[in-house]
């Protein structure tokens, strides 16, 4: 394993210097900032006394289009005053084959991000361990979370900050239910098993399809998951397809969808560990 800590970076442009001035982009815009301020404050993600003390949030970056609107968004909300944080980003180098290293380090160096590099061969292990056919999402995803977890501690950070969205909330829902038997998705705001770290995603409230024309228009230097992205018949594109297909016959599927989430009536399901059924009964 290696480590490499940046050194202190010259002030550099924001990262919306060279971004479009059309108006449809503006509001887009607007609408992520606008949406990830509502998460952040509707799921209680700072604490309290965050003005006179930032907590540090360390800014999980794999490369992709959802952690690069993640971290742009935050930049953007903190330079309107709306996020009183620090930010530290970071990104794990698992030891893919072809992984070009040097993509994400100079972005963020010409951002003027505080940042961390973390290498860890987690691929070889993940490769190794999964059988043939199986899916390598969970142990990957393990491996991935507990390193994460070590370097927060290490930069003193009180929170690890994710960028799913609400389609991936949506994906996770039903894949526990019709996988695992249980009504579960993406928590917004999660307390690790140790009881030191938050895990939160302020783009829950987001669109992937708003969150991928954001991303075009910022022409971030996308590296794809060539661990993930190898693999066919998996379980997430099957219900990623079938979620299309409703989308595609009715608008707005998955906005409703989305938003199901978070109207839950206890009393009309049959989990008697949420509502008590017991003393439920016809007044006289």
């Amino acid at each position: 394993m290696s480590d490499a800590m940046t050194a202190e970076q010259p002030a550099a442009p924001a990262p919306f210097a060279d971004a479009p001035g059309a108006v449809t982009f503006k509001k887009l815009r607007k609408r992520l900032a606008r949406q990830a301020r509502e998460a952040v404050e509707t799921y209680a993600m700072l604490p309290e006394g965050a003005e006179a003390s930032p907590p540090r949030w360390l800014v999980c970056l794999s490369g992709g289009k959802d952690s690069y609107t993640l971290l742009a968004v935050l930049m953007d909300l903190q330079r309107q005053g709306h996020l009183p944080v620090e930010l530290v980003a970071c990104n794990l180098d698992q030891g893919q084959p072809g992984f070009p290293k040097h993509v994400l380090p100079d972005y963020l160096a010409a951002l003027g991000v505080e940042h961390r590099i973390v290498t860890e061969d987690t691929y070889s292990i993940v490769t190794d361990k999964v059988p043939a056919g199986r899916t390598y999402c969970s142990l990957c995803s393990r491996l991935r979370r507990g390193i994460l977890y070590r370097v927060a501690r290490e930069e003193n950070c009180q929170a690890i900050v994710l960028g799913h969205h609400a389609d991936d909330a949506v994906e996770t829902f039903f894949l526990n239910m019709i996988h695992g038997g249980k009504l579960a998705a993406m928590p917004p705001k999660l307390l690790n098993n140790e009881g030191d770290l938050l895990v939160l995603r302020p783009l829950i409230l987001s669109a992937e399809a708003d969150i991928e024309k954001f991303a075009k228009h910022m022409d971030f230097p996308i590296i794809p998951c060539t661990l993930c992205g190898s693999q066919e018949g998996l379980q997430r594109g099957a219900i990623k397809a079938m979620l299309a297909g409703w989308e595609e016959k009715r608008p707005g599927q998955r906005a409703i969808l989305a938003n199901a989430m978070r109207n839950v009536n206890a009393s009309h399901m049959a989990d008697a560990a949420l509502f008590d059924f017991k003393t439920l009964s016809p007044s006289s």
